[in-house]
């Protein structure tokens, strides 16, 4: 308990917030480039839109008391309340961002069940799943300007305190599981101050000292709708975003939007590497595609599990796993001296080597007066020359010192 409180102060106190949000108006996740979503899961899946099912050019239009009931009869914990805002966004996602709709239908069967299971762990609402796509569009690469990353957009400061390494080559906001749990686990801590689920968001959005600033301003008032002119410009959507969300992964069929089919990817298994490996080394002998290696093991920010510094974990599909065991001696040495460049030791040479010509070496004592000018003059050589040969990196000198000459 003392640790939680201590974790819950650092945050508090700092204001980190747990994503941060691309534009003011609009989250990171309902402005992902539908090429980008595209191209990123292609990597993942064979991505194809339903030959039996097409989005349709006719966009139906609904009144306010059919989006009201829509709401009220989702199986859900949180309060799904409408209001104009609320119609705004979902206008949004039935329109303008059908087509992202669609690739995130295709992308929900992939993540959902490892969001529920964290979720479920942590007794938190299983409709919390859908946050993701508000953040980052269920993207696992994205990333926002202000460096958020990941699919659950955590920031650098708040995912190290809840566990999530990140240095030059791992970045555990990018692995999908740890990044879950760890969402899980702030959204948890983050109930327990507030006991109010939007409040959770918003603080999940723009940081808890920026919630709790807003609750002052309203004067203790902890209801969302009543703090929301107070609140940031971009969170003051991000409630509204994420009931809209909830509401067109539920009713896109009403709203003529077609999911995308997708083939998953086979089961895949884990192996702890105790040894400095490169994802083209395990590509090249293990029949298998350097991009399928990157997208089931994002973290590895430059393709290199340093295992030399402790135990990391490579997620390979299962039926690659007895070929890695059985050839592994083989992988670690394949093209190890080509793909791991940096030098282990390096030898410091004593000999010193005049950076122009060969000649008979010489000194000159500076006199008062003299500059450098003068000096090149008088032996005919240039004053770069006697800058570069003295090590100096101005044209100021002294009387009484003496210059290098190389004649």
């Amino acid at each position: 308990m003392n640790k939680l409180i201590t974790l819950l102060t650092i945050i508090l106190c700092c204001n980190l917030p747990l994503g941060a949000q691309e534009s003011e108006e609009m989250p990171l996740g309902m402005t992902m480039p539908i090429d980008s979503l595209l191209n990123d899961w292609k990597t993942k899946n064979n991505l194809i839109y339903d030959t039996d099912c097409t989005n349709s050019a006719v966009i139906p239009q609904f009144s306010d008391s059919v989006y009201i009931d829509r709401l009220q009869r989702m199986p859900t914990i949180m309060e799904m309340p409408y209001n104009s805002i609320v119609r705004e966004y979902i206008d949004r996602y039935a329109v303008k961002l059908r087509n992202q709709v669609s690739v995130m239908l295709a992308a929900n069967n992939f993540y959902m069940p490892l969001f529920e299971e964290a979720l479920d762990a942590y007794d938190l609402p299983l409709e919390l799943k859908y946050l993701p796509i508000i953040e980052s569009a269920l993207k696992p690469t994205a990333r926002s300007r202000a460096g958020a990353l990941g699919l659950w957009q955590f920031m650098l400061k708040t995912g190290r305190l809840y566990g999530l390494e990140s240095n030059s080559l791992v970045d555990d906001r990018l692995d999908p599981i740890k990044a879950t749990w760890a969402a899980a686990r702030y959204l948890r801590e983050m109930y327990d101050i507030y006991q109010d689920w939007h409040l959770v968001i918003a603080a999940y959005n723009c940081g808890p000292g920026n919630v709790n600033k807003a609750i002052r301003r309203a004067g203790g008032a902890t209801d969302y709708w009543s703090i929301y002119n107070y609140l940031p410009r971009e969170t003051r959507g991000y409630v509204p975003a994420f009931i809209a969300a909830n509401y067109i992964m539920t009713y896109y069929c009403h709203h003529n939007i077609c999911p995308m089919n997708t083939e998953i990817i086979p089961p895949t298994d884990t192996l702890q590497i105790s040894k400095e490996l490169h994802l083209q080394q395990v590509a090249d002998l293990c029949d298998i595609t350097i991009d399928e290696l990157k997208s089931l093991n994002p973290q590895y920010k430059r393709n290199i599990i340093p295992g030399n510094t402790k135990p990391y974990t490579l997620r390979l599909p299962q039926t690659k796993i007895s070929t890695f065991i059985d050839n592994q001696d083989t992988i670690y040495n394949h093209r190890a001296t080509e793909l791991f460049k940096n030098r282990k030791t390096v030898a410091v040479s004593n000999k010193i080597t005049p950076t122009v010509g060969k000649g008979t070496l010489s000194y000159h004592t500076i006199r008062s007066g003299e500059t450098l000018s003068t000096i090149a003059q008088r032996y005919g050589v240039k004053v770069s020359q006697l800058k570069d040969w003295n090590g100096l990196s101005s044209n100021r000198i002294r009387a009484g010192k003496k210059l290098k000459i190389y004649k």
